[in-house]
C-alpha cells in the first residue's frame, strides 16, 4: 500500500475536504439524523397556533423534553410537529400552548396518557391554546358576579377585630384591608357596570373580528401604496437633480454667449434706474394731453376744435367793436346725420 505522500495529492486534498463538510454538516444537523440524532417526531392539531414558533421547548411535567420543529396551516387548523426526547408518548396523550414568560414566549407542554404509543397527530379535542382577551375579560365578569362583596366585607371585619390586639404594623395593615373591603363593598354597582360593560366591549370586539382585519388588511394596502408613492417621488426628485445638471452644464457650455447679453440686460436696468425720475415727469406732464385728446376723439366719428388768434384782438370803443368773443371756446353743436 502506497503511503499518502506517494500517491496523488490533488485527490488527497479533496477526500480530506469533503470529509471536514461532512463532519461538519454531522455537527450541526446531528439532531436530525436518523440514527444519531435520537427523539422522536410527534404532531398535534391546535385551533390556532397562539404564538407558538419552531424552537419553542416542549416539556413533559414542567421539564424540557424536546422541541417544536415546524408550525404550519392545516385548513383551518394548526399543525405543530415537535420532536420528544427519552419519552413515549401514548394514543390518548394531550397536549397544550403555554405561556413561558411575560415577554409572550411560548412552550408546549404534554401530558402524556393511554397505553399504545401515539400513532397520529393529536386531535384538536385533547389540545388546548391560551385564552384570548375576549375570553380572559368575559370569564373575569363572570367570576367577579358570583362574588358576595357584603359576606367579603364582613369577613374583613371580623379578621381585623381579631387582630386588634396584635402589633401595631399588624393591626394598621388590618385596618387598611378593611377599609378596602369597605370601599369595594360600597362600589359594588358600579364594579360590576364595569365588569359588564367590559364584557359587551369585548364581544363587540369579537363579533367585529372580521371587520378588524380588513381594516389592518387596507391599511396594509395604504402603506403599499404610499410606499410606491415614496420611490415615485424619490424618482422625480432624481430626474430634477439630473435636470438641474444638464441645465448647469448648457450653462457652463454658453457662457460666452449668454455674458454679452446679460451685461447689456444690466445696463438697460442701470440706465432705466438712473432715469426713473424724468420718465415719471414725463407721464405727469402728458397726462392733461392725453385728457385733452381724449375729450377732443371722443364723439365718434367726428372731433371739436377751435382756432386762437386767427382775428385781430377784441375792440370795444363805443359803436365800434370787433371781435367781441376773443379766444373764448365755442360750444360744439352736433350736426343731425353724419357726413
Amino acid at each position: 500500500m502506497k503511503p499518502l505522500r506517494e500517491r496523488n495529492q490533488a485527490v488527497v486534498g479533496l477526500v480530506a475536504v469533503v470529509l471536514i463538510t461532512c463532519a461538519t454538516l454531522g455537527a450541526f444537523f446531528a439532531k436530525d439524523l436518523p440514527v444519531i440524532g435520537g427523539g422522536t417526531t410527534y404532531e398535534a392539531y391546535f385551533s390556532e397556533s397562539a404564538g407558538l414558533a419552531a424552537g419553542n421547548d416542549v416539556q413533559i411535567a414542567g421539564v424540557k423534553s424536546g422541541e417544536v420543529t415546524d408550525v404550519s396551516l392545516a385548513g383551518n387548523r394548526v399543525l405543530v410537529a415537535f420532536r420528544v426526547d427519552d419519552a413515549q408518548l401514548g394514543d390518548r396523550s394531550r397536549a397544550s400552548i403555554e405561556i413561558k414568560t411575560l415577554l409572550g414566549e411560548k412552550y408546549l407542554a404534554l401530558q402524556p396518557e393511554g397505553d399504545s404509543e401515539l400513532a397520529e397527530p393529536i386531535p384538536v379535542e385533547r389540545t388546548a391554546a391560551p385564552f384570548d382577551i375576549p375570553d380572559a375579560l368575559d370569564q373575569l365578569t363572570r367570576t367577579a358576579d358570583q362574588v358576595d362583596t357584603q359576606q367579603l366585607a364582613q369577613s374583613f371585619r371580623v379578621l381585623s377585630d381579631t387582630f386588634r390586639g396584635a402589633p401595631q404594623h399588624m393591626g394598621q395593615a388590618i385596618d387598611g384591608l378593611s377599609q378596602l373591603s369597605q370601599t369595594i363593598a360600597s362600589r359594588d354597582q358600579q364594579l360590576a357596570d364595569l365588569l359588564r360593560n367590559t364584557s359587551g366591549v369585548s364581544k363587540i370586539v369579537a363579533d367585529r373580528n372580521g371587520q378588524v382585519q380588513r381594516l389592518i388588511s387596507d391599511g396594509n394596502l395604504l402603506l403599499t401604496e404610499l410606499q410606491s408613492r415614496k420611490e415615485a417621488i424619490s424618482a422625480l426628485l432624481a430626474g430634477t437633480q439630473r435636470l438641474s445638471d444638464e441645465l448647469r452644464g448648457v450653462v457652463a457650455d454658453n457662457q460666452q454667449q449668454l455674458r454679452p447679453t446679460l451685461e447689456q440686460l444690466n445696463q438697460l436696468t442701470e440706465m432705466l434706474q438712473r432715469n426713473q425720475d424724468d420718465l415719471g415727469r414725463v407721464v405727469a406732464a402728458m397726462a392733461p394731453y392725453v385728457r385733452g385728446f381724449n375729450n377732443t376723439v371722443g364723439n365718434g366719428r367726428w372731433f371739436d376744435g377751435y382756432l386762437c388768434g386767427l382775428f385781430p384782438p377784441a375792440i370795444n370803443s363805443g359803436p365800434l367793436q370787433t371781435n367781441t368773443t376773443s379766444c373764448e371756446i365755442p360750444v360744439p353743436t352736433r350736426p343731425v346725420g353724419g357726413g
